[in-house]
């Protein structure tokens, strides 16, 4: 018997609200102590240790990842690998994180009860405040007692979404404390769409030799050879100050056909060419060349304050290479 779709968008939409409702709880939820816990991972000389068991560990995992992609450095250990062995990535100076849904969890005894021996703060998160773990932490997050999503209070869902959130929660706080900037992100995540969209203009355009230029007063069939030897389709004019006074596109090209080998680069280019500055995002670049007309596929790159001197070129080329456009 297939199955009725209508029931099953019901069931889903019971299971946001349930979890939704979780997370108001949460945020209400929240004292001093959360405030406690940020400051206690300021504080850190260290690393954040994070750990949980099953599904509190999965939630762990993510938050380590977040916690380290955000400033703040981070890592998770498994709570049975830490009683063989891997205690010993723990070290004064470190904070550890443990999460459990109800704090009495036994595979996390033996790293609650190194935290104890060495002085190294804990922070629990459960939702029952009278539980061992609880018992044994410097600060304890408490979350609040609500019903799981799945209705018959078997599977961890609304208590592993407020996890989750809590933990993004504590990252976040970290973060805006620390002045954490696109840039200091783009650091941590060089890769993927992410350092993609994070690159700058500066990362990516050409300099030097590589650059297409004439000066002033150059007849357009030198003019044509720098074009096809730089293959950039583009030239800069430079006046004799180093400005750029312009530049001569394929377009250009295309307008002055007939009578284009009797002319001067000044005769054909445009005087008002679109240029960026080198510290803007390669995303801006290509808003730049492709949704603002006239549309183009190389801007030249200026230095704020340098009287229009170039300093490199991008092409939308290499905008596409890391996923742009």
């Amino acid at each position: 018997m297939a199955p009725d779709p209508d029931a099953l968008l019901t069931t889903g939409r019971a299971v946001i609200a349930r979890e939704t409702e979780a997370l108001g709880a949460l945020a209400e939820a929240l004292d001093h102590r959360f405030a406690k816990a940020v400051d206690l991972i300021l504080q850190a000389r260290g690393r954040v240790i994070v750990s949980g068991m099953g599904k509190s560990g999965h939630v762990a995992r993510k938050v380590a990842a977040t916690f380290a992609s955000t400033g703040t450095p981070a890592h998770f250990v498994h709570p049975a690998e830490a009683a063989h062995g891997d205690l010993g990535m723990l070290a004064a100076g470190d904070v550890v994180l443990l999460l459990s849904k109800s704090g009495e969890t036994p595979e996390l005894a033996p790293m609650i009860g190194y935290t104890r021996r060495f002085g190294i703060p804990l922070i629990a998160v459960a939702d029952n405040p009278g539980s061992t773990l609880m018992g044994a932490a410097d600060v304890n997050l408490v979350l609040p007692q609500v019903a799981e999503a799945c209705g018959t209070g078997i599977v961890p869902t609304s208590s592993t979404t407020m996890c989750l959130a809590l933990g993004d929660a504590l990252a976040v706080a970290l973060m805006t404390h620390r002045r954490f900037t696109p840039e200091n992100f783009r650091e941590f995540h060089p890769g993927g769409k992410l350092g993609a969209q994070l690159s700058r203009v500066e990362d990516l355009m050409h300099t030097g030799d590589k650059l297409p230029f004439a000066p002033t007063g150059t007849m357009m069939g030198e003019a044509l050879l720098t074009m096809s030897e730089k293959s950039f389709g583009v030239v800069g004019v430079l006046s004799d100050d180093g400005r750029l006074s312009g530049v001569v596109t394929d377009g250009d090209l295309r307008r002055h056909m007939g009578t284009l080998m009797q002319m001067t680069v000044d005769e054909v280019m445009t005087t008002t060419p679109k240029v960026i500055g080198p510290g803007a995002l390669a995303e801006e670049a290509v808003a730049l060349m492709t949704e603002t007309p006239p549309r183009v596929t190389c801007l030249f790159v200026i230095e704020p304050d340098s009287n229009q001197r170039p300093v490199g070129l991008l092409h939308i080329h290499d905008c596409l290479r890391i996923g742009l456009g």
